[in-house]
């Protein structure tokens, strides 16, 4: 679904929690570089603000985990920062939130169905808080980040990485470790999808798409986990 910028503009306050002072800094933030005008004057793409987000959202989630598992040793903030800052959660926010709905693209790219794409999604997330950063400093983007992260924060143990996790689940079991196979490549060579096919034990083989063959393998794995019954 496609938001009006006008109509949508009040919910979208409500969602980041921050009404802009530069709100051309959002615009750019929601702004697909297949609607970006080419002239570099106007108003770009997300991707400059995407590297940025990327090094705000670091910082403010090591701060966060440093002062919530005082007892936690470096390898436990460790694993639990790259649960936090990867690519999956980043997606899963921006669901949650429905960015999507807000994003600006090309008719090309609408019909291609770019606005549920997760790799999309996880940089326009990471746009949306380097323009709060932007606009309000880090207490704007920490607090989108505190609202929105929270539930991953609950987790009682350190979570792991969903190949780790199915890697260690067949190596209980005395089973083989699991083998990932790319079943299939899309796309131009620039934003080329990769689809993985990961099977263990003889269970039913699951298949992920991604961005690179690490991100579609890490939701491959987290495919057969859930299957399996497991949590990684």
């Amino acid at each position: 679904m496609k938001i009006g910028r006008r109509a949508g503009a009040d919910r979208l306050v409500a969602i980041v929690g921050h009404r802009f002072n530069k709100p051309v800094l959002l615009d750019e933030a929601l702004t697909h570089p297949s609607a970006a005008p080419r002239d570099p004057a106007a108003r770009r793409g997300y991707e400059r603000l995407e590297f940025l987000g990327d090094r705000v959202l670091g910082l403010v989630v090591a701060e966060l985990l440093w002062q919530r598992f005082p007892k936690d040793d470096e390898g436990a903030l460790t694993r639990r920062h790259v649960a936090l800052v990867r690519r999956e959660t980043l997606a899963a926010v921006a669901r949650q939130v429905c960015l999507g709905d807000f994003l600006v693209v090309s008719s090309g790219e609408e019909m291609a169905g770019v606005r549920a794409n997760a790799s999309v999604l996880a940089d326009v997330c990471e746009a949306v808080i380097a323009a709060l950063y932007l606009d309000g400093g880090l207490a704007a983007a920490r607090r989108f980040i505190e609202r929105y992260w929270a539930p991953y924060f609950a987790a009682p143990r350190p979570p792991r990485d969903p190949k780790t996790a199915l890697q260690e689940w067949a190596q209980a079991r005395g089973f083989a470790l699991p083998t990932y196979t790319v079943v299939d490549t899309s796309g131009p060579p620039h934003r080329r999808r990769f689809t993985v096919a990961v099977e263990v034990a003889g269970a039913e083989a699951e298949t992920a798409s991604g961005a690179s063959k690490r991100e579609a393998e890490t939701l491959a794995a987290a495919a057969l986990l859930a299957a399996l019954g497991q949590i990684a």
